[in-house]
């Protein structure tokens, strides 16, 4: 659990529940999923006491839901934002680093193979002078939000304000944002990754048979495309309710459009995650449509080489068949150079023959630029 009080000037750090609203700015209470749960009772009664607001027992389930989507949905009293963010393996604990996940699978020895993205929600219940955050265990998100606020003193009170979220919901839209950025550091490695699949799938000279690898890649893109719609969906839903706000004493206009400013920003990163994604699903589509063209390709050029072959040798074979016969006056059979005049004729038809087929391109591909 951290709790902070966010000032104008500053923000002070508690790991204790305040007992009261600081005179100027608002607070951030941080809670993992476990301490939510435990404390859902506490973190009530303090909503109930500084804001004369309780949490729906429905929000609460929601909060406390590991396979949530993303999703919005609101009150009258606050906001409930679901966002769900990268997460490492099986466990709870964020990537340290964007995109240290597929990193790993990178410096691997062997082929590079696309691990699968596992993500968890993270909540947000923001109010007018409160913003609650529920995390998972050891959320690597928040506390490297918190490092980034807190490295903000002493700068000048000026600057200050400049760089402190200067309401709930500014500071909800700055965390999420840091999430989405996870996203698109994802994209080089997720390009790396397509890139190998498709110069495995085009290279003539190998015979590509990881298809379970290719498979799960393909599944992994699929999943990553749903997480960001979803995504998208909520930050729609959170616009749409945004523009029902109302400037009043703790929210200027001025704040209220930054607002509008970062959530828009936030929904054209998470539409480009989305966009590189569908290309990246479409050009593995390709590479695989393109890989069984060359299969089919090269099937084509050992039949016309067998069939070239075959009417190579059918004349042959047709000219040995009537020297066989079995006659008794047969005068070719008997003359002195007999031999070498019909070795000679055979092989001035294969000779032929093969020069024909070759320039017709019957043997291996044709050549660049005929």
């Amino acid at each position: 659990m951290r709790n902070f009080a966010v000032a104008p000037h500053g923000l002070v750090e508690s790991n204790a529940l305040p007992q009261m609203l600081p005179s100027e700015g608002f607070l951030w209470l941080s809670f993992s999923r476990r301490e939510f749960e435990v404390l859902q009772h506490e973190i009530q009664s303090l909503l109930l006491m500084l804001c004369n607001v309780q949490l729906y027992e429905l929000h609460i389930s929601d909060l406390l839901n590991n396979q949530l989507p993303s999703h919005f949905d609101f009150t009258s009293d606050y906001d409930l934002v679901v966002f769900r963010r990268l997460a490492r393996g099986k466990t709870e604990s964020d990537i340290s680093q964007p995109g240290e996940l597929l990193h790993r699978a990178s410096q691997a020895v062997g082929p590079p193979i696309l691990r699968r993205i596992d993500t968890s929600p993270v909540a947000f219940v923001v109010l007018d002078r409160i913003v609650v955050s529920v995390h998972p265990a050891d959320c690597a998100v928040r506390d490297a939000f918190a490092a980034k606020l807190l490295s903000t003193a002493p700068l000048l009170p000026g600057q200050v304000s400049h760089r402190l979220p200067a309401n709930p919901a500014d500071l909800m839209l700055r965390m999420l944002n840091t999430v989405v950025d996870a996203y698109l550091d994802l994209r080089r490695e997720l390009t790396r990754q397509l890139d190998h699949w498709q110069s495995e799938l085009l290279n003539p000279r190998t015979r590509f048979n990881n298809w379970s690898a290719l498979l799960d890649s393909r599944l992994t893109l699929h999943y990553l495309d749903e997480v960001c719609e979803d995504q998208r969906a909520t930050i729609q839903d959170w616009l749409e309710a945004l523009d029902t706000w109302q400037a009043d004493d703790t929210l200027r206009p001025k704040d209220l459009e930054m607002l509008r400013v970062r959530s828009r920003d936030l929904l054209e990163h998470i539409e480009r995650v989305v966009h590189h994604v569908d290309r990246l699903e479409r050009s593995a589509e390709t590479a695989v449509q393109m890989h069984f063209n060359l299969q089919s390709n090269r099937a084509n050029d050992v039949m016309k080489t067998l069939t070239a072959l075959t009417a190579i040798f059918l004349p042959l074979n047709l000219i040995t068949g009537y020297f066989g016969m079995n006659f008794e006056v047969f005068a070719l059979l008997h003359g002195e150079h007999s031999l070498v005049w019909a070795s000679l004729f055979m092989l001035l038809i294969a000779v032929g023959l093969a020069g024909y087929f070759w320039r017709q391109h019957y043997f291996g591909s044709p050549q660049r630029g005929r």
